[in-house]
């Protein structure tokens, strides 16, 4: 039990306060008070309500002298006053302040010492205490006794309405961050990941000040012999476009799977945990996450049977957005503690719905620091409320929704760092192939399989390339077991003008998208991405 005292200082006060509980403890509670179910393979299943997927326009960030001129605002980041942040948690703190019993959970964000926050998350749901137990990284007994003041505190009133007659509120749901305060308040929410993605928020804000480039990808290192470090990869990409799928491999060491830094010593992950999207999952085609469903993992979102407790992973009854939310530790080959020297790859993921992409392309540097700037990729079902098939999408440095500087701070980094560390980039898509969604079909798992394995083997590093007439990007066209029919996305479609037309759509919309950083990155950069040609291939 947490003391009444410390929660006092969050202006709160409840008879029964729950610190750091047992998952066994929180199953019990989720179980009899918040209709979750207990699934055959020993993990919890429980809904999330209205909301089965993040609100990105409904986050605000609270305008304030100390911070405004370095935050950047627009359709990212929509501004509110101090008066209202402080109205809706003043709202979020009268309905916590109204339950019988709340949850805390303290934990950090981020493996590297030096770099590491101390969180505290103030909820009414024990699902919600579960999953951020799974995602932050927890503390020892030691650590816990110890913990003191926070540095971030999350106020989650999920199940409480906003008011939306508030000044700047856009309507019932409002996902509000105090860069000052260093304080998150949701409301009009219950879907677990405005949490962990308001940590990842304050990162990105926190970070770069520190010289260190926060990053939306997936981390993997190679297995070491002969007592040498092992090759490390990073898998950026937006969710749906195989992060967590193809970092998650037996024949390399998982660092995490959505959110790291990459610093003077190397990288580490910001989570204690793993957020894998787990609609179609099979214990065939993704072995290792399958098995990390098991007892204390969090299921959000799934269907199961009432009667065998199995659950239908094919199921998109309730949203394609189904969750599995679990600790790191539940990968057999993960890296802990999470860190790990410089990468050697940076992978680009795409899930490209207009097909015309190649499924992998190596990148000189500033075609690399064009593609990271674009952040190209088809949004998929499910992800955010109201998207129900893929759109076209660009999302800075891949990770748009939770940026708070400007997209150049970042890609500036990370154009340090690939000439420091000598990075190789490349670009794979993961998205269709011998046409767009709905004519052609997805690439297939196991050929970008055969890609990353290629890659990490430096098969491709001296492979043959064909140049392609409307991106430059120079497409490999030998991988081996991959045919190289399947490689070059021209001869995969039946119709090769079709491709072509299809293909300058997209890189017209490359353009207009990247006039946004134009400016800033420089003549050499934007030289680097599709061209305005008109001459057929």
């Amino acid at each position: 039990m947490l003391a009444r005292i410390d929660l006092l200082a969050h202006e709160i006060s409840v008879p029964v306060v729950i610190r750091n509980a047992s998952p066994a403890r929180l199953y019990e509670d989720a179980v009899t008070r918040e209709h979750a179910g207990i699934v055959s393979s020993g993990a919890i299943a429980i809904c999330s309500g209205a909301k089965t997927g993040r609100s990105p326009n409904d986050k605000h960030v609270v305008r304030h002298p100390d911070s405004e001129q370095e935050v950047w605002w627009g359709p990212v980041n929509h501004p509110i006053d101090e008066h209202t942040f402080l109205l809706n948690r003043q709202r979020a703190i009268d309905y916590l302040n109204t339950r019988d019993q709340l949850y805390v959970c303290d934990g950090f964000a981020g493996w590297d010492p030096s770099s590491r926050l101390k969180i505290r998350v103030l909820c009414a749901r024990a699902y919600h205490a579960l999953f951020m137990q799974n995602m932050l990284i927890v503390p020892t007994p030691a650590e816990l006794e110890h913990f003191g003041t926070p540095d971030y505190v999350i106020y989650n009133a999920g199940q409480f309405p906003a008011n939306a007659l508030t000044a700047q509120m856009n309507s019932s749901t409002s996902i509000d961050l105090s860069l000052e305060r260093r304080e998150q308040v949701i409301l009009g929410s219950e879907y677990a990941g405005e949490m962990k993605k308001g940590v990842f928020t304050i990162m990105h804000w926190l970070l770069p000040a520190r010289g260190i480039l926060s990053m939306h990808c997936s981390a993997n290192e190679g297995i070491a012999r002969g007592g040498q470090a092992g090759d490390v990869s990073l898998f950026f990409g937006l969710s749906g476009t195989g992060k967590t799928t193809l970092s998650a491999d037996p024949l390399r060491r998982l660092i995490g799977d959505d959110e790291h830094g990459w610093g003077d010593a190397g990288v580490f992950n910001i989570e204690g945990g793993c957020y894998a999207k787990c609609i179609h999952l099979s214990p065939n085609k993704e072995p290792e996450i399958h098995a990390a469903i098991r007892f204390g993992t969090v299921l959000e979102n799934v269907v199961y049977d009432p009667v065998s407790r199995v659950v239908d992973f094919q199921s998109s009854a309730i949203t394609e957005n189904t969750r599995a939310a679990y600790p790191i530790e539940c990968i057999p080959n993960a890296r802990v503690p999470c860190v790990a020297g410089h990468p050697r790859h940076l992978i680009f993921l795409t899930c490209d719905a207009s097909g015309v992409l190649p499924p992998v392309s190596r990148l000189s540097r500033e075609q690399a620091m064009y593609h990271f700037l674009s952040g190209y990729t088809a949004r998929v079902a499910g992800t955010e409320m109201g998207i129900v098939e893929p759109q076209v999408a660009f999302s800075a440095c891949f990770s748009a929704a939770f940026l708070v500087r400007h997209p150049a701070v970042y890609a500036r980094l990370l154009a340090e760092k690939i000439d420091r560390h000598q990075t190789q980039a490349w670009l794979v898509n993961t998205g269709w192939t011998g046409g767009a969604y709905g004519q052609g079909t997805r690439i297939e798992l196991a050929v970008t399989r055969r890609i990353i394995d290629a890659i990490h083997s430096h098969a491709l590093d001296t492979a043959p390339v064909v140049r392609d007439c409307v991106f430059g990007l120079h497409a490999v066209t030998s991988v081996p077991g991959v045919e190289q029919r399947v490689l070059l996305p021209q001869s995969a479609w039946p119709d090769e003008a079709a491709w072509e037309r299809a293909a300058r759509k997209l890189a017209a919309k490359f353009q207009e998208n990247f006039k946004t950083y134009a400016q800033q990155a420089g003549p050499e950069v934007v030289a680097a991405g599709p061209q305005a040609a008109k001459t057929a291939c």
